[in-house]
């Protein structure tokens, strides 16, 4: 086999047997070596602070050694079993005791496979075909997910708009756009077609907060229409608050689906619900008709599982919330008070758990206005901060409990290199 060096040598592998030279998720132009903390290292050795943290799973940190015990203790017991097990048991029960919507739960493999699920069985629930989603909102890459998630053209609500080649017409014919945060468009929407079987929302959109009573008029309107309303949590759930969203926004949806935190960074999702709509996948009990069939070969995988009742027993220790709260403001307030010495145009956008910077002077309430001004901005924002040994997706930052105060030391002054680069 050759012998790799460099990373550069690695990308030029990579790109011999992989499309666009990677797996598809983020720059192919780094290739990352390890991480331990807060912190990982390219394959030339250069350390970064870490706050792309895997997109999110890695809430405690690269190898958290309480985790990589639980793990080490599991692995020698089995890796997979395609059956029931003692640790996924624990988990469900967990999950359970600390969502409010979830009675039940059922395990797959990756978010968007929660999504997909979720949406089928809204579906196998109400009898109803449609499905309303916000436009911007990212809920995996079914079909129906890729609807909308990030149009290059704006087309009048609520026409959805394919993301991707390969989606059937049919598809966009079954889904219903609106814009987030507008209670008023998805009232109209809702008293439009009756045919709508589930809102589904990630309660903080990408980065975009919730307005006030938005959820609320959300949980409102399905309940006057009949409508279930799906939480896409699997950003939110651990992050927000122990009890994800629902905790944080004291909202209470049909169904959720969850993934990242719960697997204590293996592969691990769920979707859950109340037991009267989870009985769909029991064929026992709704019969062949209303039965919704879900299997998986990782699912409920128990090294996943011991990693994640792992990271939820860390998580519920006293004052874990308010030290990632805490360190989330402090990287907000570090970058406006830097961009706002410097007159630059910006907003904080997001929660102290997970948020970032649009280059921009309006408030951003949807996928339409959270938009920077000058995207070349933030390509150099960005590019200053990772060389300077930050290293973040280029639209959102996602605080871990790792952080330390030398990782903060090491993000304001690449910060300070950042903001006097827009400003020359």
């Amino acid at each position: 086999m050759l012998k790799v060096k460099t990373q550069d040598e690695w990308i030029t592998r990579a790109r011999e047997v992989f499309p666009a030279g990677g797996f598809g998720n983020f720059d192919p132009g780094i290739i990352i070596a390890r991480g331990e903390g807060s912190r990982v290292w390219d394959e030339n050795g250069t350390e970064y602070v870490d706050y792309l943290i895997g997109s999110g799973p890695m809430l405690l940190g690269h190898g958290h050694p309480e985790v990589m015990e639980a793990v080490l203790e599991q692995l020698p017991k089995g890796m997979t079993f395609f059956a029931n097990n003692t640790k996924g048991i624990e988990l469900g029960e967990a999950i359970c005791a600390a969502v409010p919507c979830c009675e039940q739960v059922r395990f797959v493999t990756s978010g968007g496979e929660a999504d997909m699920y979720a949406i089928r069985l809204a579906r196998a629930v109400t009898g109803r075909d449609k499905i309303l989603k916000f436009e911007g909102g990212y809920h995996g890459m079914s079909a129906e997910a890729q609807m909308s998630l990030a149009p290059n053209v704006q087309v009048n609500f609520p026409q959805a708009v394919p993301d991707s080649a390969g989606i059937p017409q049919g598809v966009a014919d079954q889904m219903v756009i609106a814009p987030f945060n507008d209670l008023d468009a998805v009232a109209s929407l809702l008293a439009e077609h009756a045919d709508i079987a589930a809102i589904i929302v990630e309660p903080l959109q990408r980065i975009i907060p919730p307005l006030p009573g938005f959820l609320q008029g959300l949980r409102a309107l399905c309940d006057r229409h009949h409508v279930l309303l799906i939480f896409d949590e699997i950003v939110t759930g651990f992050r927000l608050a122990y009890g994800g969203a629902q905790e944080r926004y004291g909202v209470v949806p049909d169904i959720c689906t969850l993934g990242k935190v719960i697997g204590g960074g293996f592969p691990l999702a769920a979707i859950g619900a109340g037991a009267e709509i989870m009985r769909h996948f029991d064929k026992a009990a709704v019969g062949a008709d209303g039965w919704l069939m879900q299997l998986g070969t990782l699912s409920g995988n128990p090294v996943a599982a011991a990693a994640g009742l792992k990271t939820m027993e860390v998580l519920r220790r006293d004052g874990v919330y308010d030290h990632l709260r805490n360190t989330g403001e402090s990287l907000q307030t570090m970058q406006s008070e830097a961009l706002q010495k410097a007159g630059i145009a910006h907003q904080i956008c997001g929660d102290p758990t997970l948020f970032d910077i649009y280059f921009t002077a309006r408030d951003c309430l949807d996928y339409r206005s959270a938009k920077h001004s000058d995207a070349e901005i933030n390509t150099i924002y960005n590019k200053v901060l990772r060389d300077n040994g930050v290293f973040k997706s280029p639209g959102k930052l996602y605080p871990s409990l790792a952080v330390t105060d030398d990782d903060l030391a090491v993000t304001q002054r690449a910060v300070e290199k950042a903001v006097a680069a827009l400003s020359v």
